[in-house]
């Protein structure tokens, strides 16, 4: 076996919706095309020029829609000679908005560990992007067995809350946004990561505390970098670049100062409050233009119903204040475009306003800085950390225009305190913002979770019959496989006439040796592997050899006697017997008009710094596993392990602790004598139903 140091990483980064390609970004197309998508991409650019770095994937969504460009329908992108973008099936073909990803994000983790075994080689990081990224990621790094680097970039209790504070209704948010699966991702996601990745220290103390996982010691403030081979101050003989002649029509006075402002037209960004503190200064308006570049757009009817809402606003206020003549609302712009605006602005002696609700960091203030463009930004967030740095411009409060119109005039009013904070905020952004500097700091901390331990290099085998296989059936086993002795003659009878290509595995929620007992009692012959406790242990072959490397990957912020301790508080619970309870699994009695939900156990194990992953089964059974054990992961696991694709296992199940294995890629049977809180599958693709109960079903 090849063992090696941290050295030669490979890094694996997974980030699922957004357009992402290396190079012409989409910028502002729509909510799901902005910052991130620009952070990830020059992120994985970055971390593959370091030396220590041999390999970085990214990992996004494929997508087919003649809507969109075919460049994100290609599968592998190269961004340079060890990074490159993989593009994975996940769902339906066309784009579709983050808020309705998350019924297909288990096929994405499926096809993901498909990639790595292609590959040939176990990442040695895995770092999830957003809530959706950290859903996929979390589970990625929990069946490899490696660290879960995780960003954020916004979270969702935190936009929950400001949507609240704007008046919209909470079951609207839940509904609009999917709220509720983002919120619990997230929250998995503090459970499960070795670091977390924040921007800002305001991040750090006043986003990630409202979670019940809040950690803060397992959470690091890294600024992102900026591309400075991009974005600089404005050269001497430098050319007015094309993005000028779709300004120049608008405005009547040209050559005045430019406030210029860049964002996704977004009721959070802010942009009326612009229009309006600008239109109500006269002074302000005889002394500057305004260029509001908002996304790109062909017509405004055809915006999604918020970035409409925006525009139209926008457009009202311009003819309120008669704005005609000063006001620059450009239709398109490209990427390339941008660090033109930048340097357009400052070579007019401009400023940048960025004047968002909330802004949890930043980028367009970096690079306004980095090209010599002072700043006007909210005071929240990220600008405060970014001004503490670079001393470059005024913080504002977004709700008071007035604040906002005087803000402007003061970085323009003084052209002497303009060149000093415009030569502060070049400094600033190469001293303190490039992207050098953050895969330093990013390398270190993921040193840190390592310890200086060896890891294995490529996956273990364990002697069995499962390397002939080339697909398997996984059958639970009270009241799928068990039930009807004629049935499970008859299914038995078929699996041997299928031969040795065919395998044959239990997974149930029964402790090993009660599981044995019962195989014993029904006259089964011993399967080739042996799922058990829910997914707590693995057994392989006729003599049943343990999976011990399964055991120390799931032993992770499993603390057993704390958790009995806790559970003891609940109403409603009764231990089951000392033969259905593991090291790896704790198992009750449920009785269901007194004990509490399993959301609400679920968060006070959080608030006490307890991790568990709990299922209710047929609604009388509750079980505790660790937050990396499940009969899924465990599925998944094998299926790394021994080379099969999950579209190779047929997997039958009857409750809910059989949930997990049914989704994604697997084929999954549901046996008709199924328990209610299956039922929410039958809208999923690639599940079926059957007709007869027990192994008549599965037959």
């Amino acid at each position: 076996m090849i063992r090696y140091i941290d050295t030669d990483l490979y890094i694996v980064l997974v980030s699922p919706h957004g357009l992402m390609r290396g190079q012409n970004l989409e910028l502002g197309r729509d909510a799901d095309t902005g910052g991130q998508t620009q952070y990830v991409v020059e992120l994985a650019k970055a971390l593959a020029r370091h030396p220590d770095i041999g390999r970085v994937d990214l990992l996004t969504r494929q997508v087919f829609d003649p809507k969109v460009s075919e460049d994100y329908a290609e599968p592998i992108e190269t961004l340079s000679d060890k990074a490159s973008i993989i593009r994975l099936p996940c769902g339906p073909r066309r784009y579709l908005r983050k808020e309705v990803l998350w019924p297909y994000l288990d096929v994405l983790n499926d096809n993901a560990l498909q990639h790595i075994r292609r590959v040939g080689r176990v990442p040695d990081v895995i770092h999830s992007h957003y809530a959706d990224g950290g859903y996929v990621g979390a589970r990625l790094a929990s069946l490899l067995g490696i660290p879960l680097i995780h960003t954020g970039h916004s979270l969702g209790r935190v936009k929950r809350q400001r949507l609240l504070d704007q008046g919209m209704r909470a079951e609207n948010i839940d509904s609009h946004y999917n709220m509720a699966p983002r919120i619990e991702a997230e929250e998995f996601v503090l459970d499960s990561a070795a670091v977390v990745v924040a921007s800002t220290n305001q991040e750090v103390e006043e986003q990630y505390s409202l979670y019940d996982n809040y950690e803060p010691r397992r959470m690091v403030v890294i600024p992102p970098g900026v591309d400075l081979d991009r974005f600089y101050p404005p050269r001497r003989g430098e050319w007015m670049p094309p993005i000028w002649d779709q300004l120049q029509p608008f405005l009547r006075h040209p050559r005045r100062p430019i406030i210029l402002a860049l964002s996704r037209p977004d009721e959070r960004k802010n942009i009326q409050a612009l229009v309006r503190a600008y239109g109500e200064n006269h002074r302000l308006r005889d002394m500057a233009n305004l260029v509001i570049v908002a996304g790109n757009r062909d017509d405004i009817s055809t915006m999604d119903r918020g970035a409409r809402n925006v525009m139209t606003e926008i457009l009202l206020l311009v003819d309120r204040y008669n704005l005609y003549g000063s006001v620059a609302i450009p239709k398109q712009h490209q990427a390339v475009d941008v660090p033109h605006l930048y340097r357009l602005a400052a070579k007019s002696h401009g400023v940048f306003v960025n004047p968002a609700l909330t802004e949890p960091f930043g980028l367009t203030l970096i690079e306004a800085a980095a090209s010599g463009l002072p700043i006007v930004a909210t005071r929240d967030g990220g600008p405060k950390d970014i001004l503490r740095y670079c001393h470059n411009g005024v913080l504002i409060d977004p709700l008071d225009h007035h604040d906002l119109s005087k803000a402007l005039e003061h970085v323009l009013e003084d052209r002497g305190r303009w060149r000093k904070w415009s030569k502060n905020g070049i400094t600033g952004a190469r001293k303190h913002y490039s992207w050098d500097r953050h895969v330093e700091q990013y390398l270190k901390a993921i040193r840190k979770t390592w310890k200086g331990k060896t890891r294995q290099r490529n996956l273990a085998q364990v002697k069995s019959r499962l390397p002939t296989v080339d697909r398997i059936l996984i059958c639970d086993l009270d009241e799928t496989l068990l039930g009807d002795a004629r049935a499970l003659k008859v299914l038995l009878q078929q699996l041997r006439i299928a031969g040795d290509h065919v395998g044959f595995g239990v997974a149930t929620g029964r402790s090993y040796d009660s599981a044995l007992k019962v195989l014993r009692d029904w006259n089964m012959p011993m399967p080739d592997l042996l799922i058990t406790s829910v997914g707590a242990e693995i057994h392989y072959g006729h003599q049943q050899v343990r999976d011990h490397g399964w055991e120390r990957h799931i032993d992770y912020r499993w603390e057993a006697d704390d958790l009995r301790v806790a559970m003891k508080t609940f109403p409603g619970l009764k231990a089951q017997p000392k033969s259905e309870q593991h090291a790896f699994k704790i198992s009750y009695y449920v009785d269901e008009k007194k004990a509490l939900s399993v959301r609400d156990m679920v968060r006070h194990l959080r608030q006490q710094h307890l991790h568990a992953k709990l299922i209710q089964s047929r609604g009388m059974f509750l079980d505790l596993l660790p937050i990396r054990a499940s009969k899924g992961l465990a599925l998944r696991y094998l299926g790394v392990k021994w080379g099969l694709p999950p579209e190779r296992f047929l997997v039958a199940g009857d409750s809910g602790n059989d949930e997990e294995m049914l989704r994604g890629n697997t084929l999954g049977l549901v046996v008709f004598n199924y328990s209610k809180e299956i039922t929410r599958l039958k809208t999923r693709p690639r599940i079926y139903f059957a007709r007869g109960k027990h192994a008549w079903g599965v037959l």
